[in-house]
């Protein structure tokens, strides 16, 4: 079987970088807040090209813990309206509402499935404070045009970069273009650590404090605590951890774009719609693209998937219900969102990670190639 993702390979060839930095923190006697804490916010923010990198529990508490952020400076308040792609995986709307702010869904670009310009300023209302960008699948959102658009109606943004390490625009990477970004590091992610993980970045001096108090218990000194806050820091041992994978990651995301480039020219299937990169980004070399997931769609993805499996392909789908129709938010069942429902029910993602074969990238286009519609 051709693993979608093989978590194992990718950890495998830093086995000894690893198991020295493990080593490390368990000789150092301090496993929170430590050196390499301090270390790896550092080296991530120099990454990133911003002046601060606070690092948190999760991808999750980091989109939370920046808008709870604002809400503590007075930039936002609790029923404010904040725009979030209405295709995204759910965590970007949790974010929204576990603050007691409102999520506005707007579909997406059905080509880059992120946010489209026009989309958003129809969606802009008075009420509307904060745009949250997600970067699905590796691809930067439009930000040029949207930070205009935010400077134009004095509108915060929010990047989700959980799944675009290092990708960019004119050389400005994922999480130097909005006001703050947050950053997942689940395992599965371009940089992945070997548990849950996530951090902030921002230029934002006010915001960075906030925020790193917050996720503190609310404290900028021990024993004084200045919010109601959390428990939300990012652990000294995966923090030795991503300080060994970030060293590898550019060189990760080159071999991503190898694979997608040879499925892009390889994959000539009439049934199977490609990605598509923004028209502004090196489309033949898939330069700026990061390539977390190489998604493909068919109106026939049940059949598809069926037959790749039996191909000996594992695929995934990301994702397979729209935030709309989930439960958790069943007040918006009845709303409509026929460019995100039709995404959702059309995506497949095929196998892609830094550690796969070229041959298995060839068995999967000619699987792909010779797949027909109607058998």
């Amino acid at each position: 079987m051709i693993p979608f993702l093989d978590l194992k390979g990718i950890n495998a060839q830093y086995r000894n970088e690893l198991i020295e930095a493990a080593t490390q923190v368990i000789d150092s006697g301090w496993y929170v807040q430590g050196t390499h804490v301090k270390a790896f916010e550092h080296e991530f923010a120099d990454y990133c090209g911003t002046k601060h990198c606070i690092g948190v529990a999760n991808g999750l508490d980091a989109l939370i813990l920046v808008l709870r952020a604002w809400k503590e400076l007075g930039r936002l308040k609790e029923g404010d309206e904040v725009i979030v792609p209405a295709n995204t995986y759910i965590a970007s709307i949790l974010a929204i509402t576990e603050n007691r702010l409102k999520p506005i869904l707007v579909e997406p670009d059905e080509h880059t499935y992120n946010l489209a310009p026009g989309l958003i300023e129809q969606a802009i209302t008075a009420n509307t404070k904060a745009i949250l960008a997600v970067h699905l699948y590796g691809q930067l959102a439009p930000m040029p045009e949207i930070m205009a658009m935010a400077k134009k109606h004095n509108l915060l943004v929010l990047e989700d970069s959980a799944q675009a390490h290092g990708a960019q625009i004119d050389g400005k990477k994922a999480g130097n273009w909005g006001d703050a970004s947050g950053f997942s590091f689940y395992p599965g992610k371009n940089l992945g650590a070997l548990g849950d993980a996530g951090a902030v970045t921002t230029n934002d001096d006010a915001l960075a404090q906030t925020i790193r108090a917050l996720g503190n218990y609310g404290s900028h000194k021990k024993y004084e605590n200045l919010y109601l806050g959390v428990n939300s820091r990012l652990d000294e041992m995966q923090a030795a951890l991503l300080r060994v994978k970030l060293k590898h990651l550019d060189q990760e995301t080159k071999r991503r774009q190898q694979i997608a480039a040879m499925y892009c020219e390889g994959i000539n299937n009439p049934s199977i719609a490609l990605p598509i990169q923004d028209s502004k980004l090196n489309i033949k070399h898939c330069a700026s693209h990061v390539w977390h997931l190489f998604v493909i769609r068919t109106t026939e993805r049940e059949k598809l998937q069926t037959y790749l499996t039996e191909q000996g392909i594992q695929t995934l789908i990301h994702y397979p219900i729209a935030p709309h129709h989930q439960k958790a938010y069943q007040a918006w069942s009845n709303q409509s969102y026929p460019i995100t429902e039709a995404i959702h029910n059309q995506v497949l993602s095929l196998p892609i990670s830094p550690v796969m074969p070229i041959n298995d990238c060839e068995k999967v286009i000619s699987a792909l190639n010779e797949w027909c519609l109607d058998d």
